[in-house]
Order: structure tokens, then C-alpha cells, then sequence
């Protein structure tokens, strides 16, 4: 009787930690878990409601939960999805490496799991990942600097600063190598100056992808190494830390005018809007839209027993294992391109960035 109380004071306390959810769909079809990171970020409610969207048009059940950058909400979300009995779950991992107890949980109740855009490490029990080809989103980044300053031509020296993503997020080391694959060589050369000397992935993480860390770390730099030196170029990989790095460099007199190449990624309309002004200088854009359908498609053809279409086999190691994985393509996006890709496209509506 004692273990049965205590499940369901597990239950009611978990249920209590979800930062925000939502149930809905049929139970007879299936029932499809999604745990997301957080609603501070657009893009990560525009994925949830995007795939609950598609799975209720194929008459599945979903339970959407947002986490809120906790970690603890996000386990705790996902042994309650366990307990109301999801068929298979769809995680954007908080922190990749802490989810390994409670899939091995979702393995013992037979749920099959599904990395979305962000891997899960340390765990045999990801069936599937699906997500966009990482190494090329910072591959963008870097030879969108490399052709803004022309450094194929270009003797330089140009100064230029790093900036990484979360440290727990796998996909933010992913980004880091595709961009320095394009720039360390031009570090070697001396055509690229990193004056702060932060070159080291550790050095220049952002915990969380948080853009009020960004902003202090970009105030430190400005304050102790370009007091007379002008800063050309600033390697962003998202556009939550380019908004901070931003109000960095004009808290410190930088404008439209003489704002350094700030890079970003995922479209968010502040950093749209930033670049139609002038002061973010491109994003990446990741059509979440067809992340979403693939990563329904994925689970529809789980819950069918068939075989998910997959494109890459050899490239995500999580450490026991190498996910399966689909890949889809990024966009490189900049005031030249920004209609056709997010406003032709459907993506946004032109009031929307106004």
C-alpha cells in the first residue's frame, strides 16, 4: 500500500513541477510524449506546437511539456509522460548527459525515444535523433565572416571575438567546429586577432545559451581589450547571445554604423528585426516546420513498426552509441535574403517584423 501511495505522490509532484503542458488527441492511436527545454526561447515553442500540431492530425495523443531550462522539471516531466503510459517519447534535451536513469526507465515501460535536435548522451536508449547538419550551421557562421571581410583577399589584421553555446548542449561543440574549420586558419595566419586571447571552447561557453551571460562576458572584453581597438567581427552561434553581445557593443558607443559582423542562429524575430536595422549582421535559419514533420514521420513510422528514414549513420556518438540520426539543411540568412527565405517562405508574416 506504502508503494502505491508513494507513486502517486509522484504523480501529483510531478505534475506540479511542469512548467507548462498541454494533453491532447486520441488514446487508441498512440501516444507520443514531447518534452521541451523551455518557452523563453521562440523557436522551442513554435517546435512543440508544431509537432502537436501534426500528430493530432494523425489522431495521435500528445502531452507537450516545457521544462523551463530546469533540469529536474524536465526528468520529472518525462517520468510522468512514462507513467501516463506515452508509447514513445520526443526529447530536446535540457542537458544531454542527465537523462541517462530516466531512459533507462522509458526502456523497462517498452517507450522508445527520439533525440530532437539536441542529442542525449551516456544513454543506449535513444532510438533515433533528428536534427539539422550542426557542423554546417557553424560552417555558415564562419564563411559568412570570411566573405563579409573578404579574407581571402584582405590582408587584415581583423579583431575578432568568440562566443559558444551552452557547454551541456551537444550540438554547441558541433557549432563551434563547423565555425572554426572556416576561421582558426586565418587565426594561425594572424589575418584574424582574437585579443582577449578566449579561444578555447571552455573559455567562450554560455551556460544555457543565456544572453544576459553573453552581455556581461562581450562587457568584460570590450572593457579590458577594446578600449582604443575597434572589434570587427564577433562569432555568435545564436541569436539569443547576439541580442546580448548587442546591447554590449552599444552600451559602449557602437551603432548601425560601425556595429562589427555579429552572427546568430534560429531566425528569432528580435534578431530579424536586428538585422533589417542594421545591427545583427545574419542568422541561420532552421525551418523548424520541417524538423517537426520529420521527427513526426520518425515516430509515425515507430508506431507503425517500420523502419524511420535516416541519412546519417556514422556522425553522433553519444558516447555509448551512434544515433541514427536525419539531417536536414540550414540557411544562411542576411538582410539580402531574409524576404525569400522567411516571409516567402510562410515562415513569418511581414508584420510580423515590423
Amino acid at each position: 500500500m506504502k508503494k502505491v501511495w508513494s507513486i502517486i505522490l509522484i504523480a501529483v509532484l510531478t505534475v506540479s513541477t511542469a512548467a507548462c503542458g498541454s494533453v491532447a488527441g486520441d488514446d487508441s492511436a498512440g501516444f507520443v510524449g514531447l518534452a521541451m527545454p523551455t518557452k523563453s526561447s521562440e523557436r522551442w515553442v513554435k517546435d512543440g506546437e508544431n509537432m502537436a500540431k501534426e500528430f493530432e492530425a494523425l489522431g495521435y495523443k500528445t502531452d507537450l511539456q516545457y521544462a523551463e531550462d530546469v533540469v529536474e522539471n524536465q526528468v520529472a516531466q518525462i517520468e510522468n509522460m512514462i507513467t501516463k503510459g506515452v508509447d514513445v517519447l520526443v526529447v530536446a534535451a535540457i542537458d544531454g548527459k542527465a537523462l541517462t536513469d530516466v531512459l533507462q526507465l522509458a526502456k523497462e515501460q517498452g517507450v522508445e525515444v527520439v533525440a530532437y535536435d539536441r542529442l542525449i548522451m551516456n544513454s543506449e536508449n535513444v532510438s533515433y535523433y533528428v536534427t539539422f547538419d550542426n557542423l554546417k550551421v557553424g560552417a555558415l557562421q564562419g564563411k559568412y565572416i570570411e566573405k563579409r571581410l573578404d579574407l581571402k583577399k584582405e590582408k587584415g589584421p581583423f579583431n575578432i571575438e568568440l562566443f559558444a553555446g551552452s557547454p551541456d548542449d551537444n550540438n554547441a561543440h558541433f557549432y563551434f567546429k563547423g565555425a572554426m574549420s572556416v576561421l582558426q586558419p586565418y587565426i594561425d595566419e594572424g589575418k584574424l586577432v582574437v585579443s582577449s586571447g578566449q579561444t578555447d571552447f571552455n573559455q567562450i561557453a554560455t551556460l544555457r545559451w543565456e544572453g544576459a551571460k553573453a552581455q556581461k562576458r562581450m562587457d568584460d572584453v570590450l572593457s579590458s581589450h577594446y578600449t582604443t581597438e575597434k572589434l570587427d567581427a564577433v562569432l555568435s552561434p545564436y541569436d539569443g547571445i547576439s541580442i546580448g553581445v548587442i546591447s554590449s557593443l552599444k552600451g559602449v558607443g557602437y551603432n548601425q554604423d560601425d556595429m562589427p559582423i555579429i552572427t546568430g542562429q534560429d531566425a528569432e524575430v528580435a534578431s530579424v528585426k536586428s538585422i533589417i536595422a542594421g545591427n545583427q549582421t545574419q542568422t541561420v535559419f532552421k525551418d523548424t516546420r520541417k524538423l517537426a514533420k520529420k521527427a513526426v514521420d520518425m515516430v509515425d513510422a515507430i508506431l507503425k513498426g517500420e523502419q524511420p528514414e535516416v541519412n546519417d549513420t556514422k556522425t553522433y556518438d553519444n558516447g555509448v552509441k551512434v544515433v541514427p540520426s536525419y539531417l536536414l539543411e540550414p540557411v544562411s540568412v542576411d538582410r539580402s535574403n531574409y524576404k525569400e527565405e522567411l516571409i516567402d517562405s510562410g515562415y513569418y508574416k511581414r508584420e510580423d517584423l515590423k
